[in-house]
């Protein structure tokens, strides 16, 4: 960068910190997030909260209506998620602003592209979108970078609880915008409309992060010495990083080792947390003898619960491991999602209240997700600091062989033996995986809660 360009770049941001915020600034940017993120868990779950109709609807033309097709057109949008982690680090140059509005806008271009798909093709453009830039979570990082420090635990639960519970805008949608299946296009068109909204607001009124402005000013202020010194200092750093040396490392650790492993374990699963709505419309139909189109009201009903089963497990979970710690709440959370798995089954499949089951559902699917945020913090608080991101990142090629397995053993059944089986299949994987993994973290991992990241070095537990 030139000296030119750089003074410039200095007065730019002086004048954004100079920038005055009413008194009810941080109330604003809390209700904006709270609706940001409301769309992210939409468009992160909108697909699974309507995979019957879609793949009713969708995949008539082509003869086959099975959900392994569908889910083989899913795992084309697995590119555009490795994309979209590539395009997040952008935002440490260019600033929180500009990715909190593009992704918002991103993510509403793509549910508007599938309310008016009539094609497959269209389909597939639009998840594929949405795929793309549901992984940057800048709405997290503004929530990180805008709150107190001293209340900004409190400030993001509650912001997670709020958008998690706004997922029930998609049942509420689809019990008045949905009265058959081939209406399904119509219950993507309010978030669509919300998003909008909510990132033309965004772009309007918000800041960028005093925390960003103030890193990027002492950024620009340093000397080409003291820059040149940093980047010397970066390829000792780097030179210890890397997938391959934190695998090896990881592997060698027993600690975390068997957190890898019950990362693994309980992604074997995965198949089934992508299905959950299918599971409820296949166990309705059965039980009561009706066709999936009548089987609709039973499932859009039980769906109205499944937000408070999610938020109430991310409660749970945060309760927890304030109280007694990471391995606790890991295994609770464990334990709550496999008892929650095998009551949501068994009452889809005996008809019991709508309501019950979809709150069982949530449960489960909160807890599930609730279980891998916590091996996460788990795996990063005991690895030596100069390993610590590329050990996290190693993790999801753990997760992903989880997941894999599970994608290799459900897609050949479903297609041999049809969607009925969608449930039993996973309870076939899911149960033996979540065994094992409670026993993995009972019986071989240790509590990380309150140590000291600057001084771990990994060899605690061997």
């Amino acid at each position: 960068m030139t000296e030119e360009k750089r003074q410039k770049a200095i007065a730019y941001w002086q004048k954004q910190k100079a920038r005055p915020k009413t008194n009810f600034y941080l109330a604003y940017i809390i209700f904006i997030i709270t609706l940001i993120y409301m769309i992210d868990e939409i468009a992160s779950q909108i697909g699974m909260l309507m995979k019957t109709p879609i793949k009713e609807d969708l995949l008539a033309h082509f003869g086959d209506k099975s959900l392994s097709v569908l889910e083989i057109l899913g795992m084309i949008g697995i590119p555009f998620q490795i994309l979209g982690l590539a395009y997040r680090p952008l935002a440490d140059k260019w600033g929180r602003k500009p990715f909190l509005v593009i992704n918002t806008i991103g993510m509403s271009v793509a549910l508007l592209i599938i309310f008016l798909s009539r094609q497959i093709w269209s389909y597939v453009v639009g998840a594929c979108l949405m795929q793309f830039f549901i992984p940057h979570d800048m709405h997290v990082v503004y929530i990180m970078e805008s709150t107190p420090s001293k209340h900004r635990t409190k400030i993001y639960s509650s912001i997670k609880c709020i958008a998690t519970l706004g997922v029930m805008l998609v049942p509420l949608l689809r019990s008045t915008l949905m009265q058959n299946y081939s209406q399904w296009r119509n219950v993507y068109i309010i978030p669509a409309i919300i998003g909008f909204v909510a990132s033309s607001c965004a772009l309007m009124f918000t800041k960028e992060t005093d925390t960003f402005i103030d890193t990027r000013l002492e950024q620009l202020n340093k000397t080409e010495e003291q820059l040149q010194e940093e980047r010397e200092k970066a390829k000792i750093q780097n030179s210890q990083g890397g997938l391959i040396p934190a695998l090896k490392f990881a592997l060698k650790r027993k600690q975390l080792r068997w957190l890898y492993l019950a990362t693994a374990l309980v992604n074997l699963g995965f198949i089934g947390t992508i299905n959950y709505e299918s599971i409820m419309a296949q166990g309705y139909a059965q039980s009561l003898s009706i066709n999936l189109d009548v089987a609709a009201m039973n499932v859009t009903q039980a769906l109205f619960l499944y937000p408070v089963g999610c938020a109430l497990s991310q409660l749970i979970m945060g309760f927890i491991t304030d109280k007694k710690g990471h391995k606790t709440s890991a295994i609770v959370m464990a334990s709550l999602a496999l008892v929650s798995l095998v009551a949501f089954y068994a009452g889809a499949n005996l008809a019991w209240n709508e309501y019950v089951v979809g709150l069982l559902c949530g449960c489960f699917i909160g807890s599930y997700y609730a279980l891998n945020d916590v091996m996460i913090l788990m795996v990063g608080e005991s690895a030596p600091t100069n390993l610590r991101s590329s050990i996290m990142s190693a993790q999801f090629i753990v997760t992903a062989i989880g997941g894999a397995i599970s994608y290799l053993v459900a897609l050949p059944v479903l297609a041999i033996l049809g969607d009925a089986t969608i449930g039993i299949l996973s309870m076939c994987l899911l149960v033996p995986g979540f065994v094992l993994a409670l026993v993995t973290l009972w019986r071989r991992t240790h509590d990380t809660t309150g140590i000291d990241l600057d001084k771990v070095t990994g060899y605690e537990w061997d």
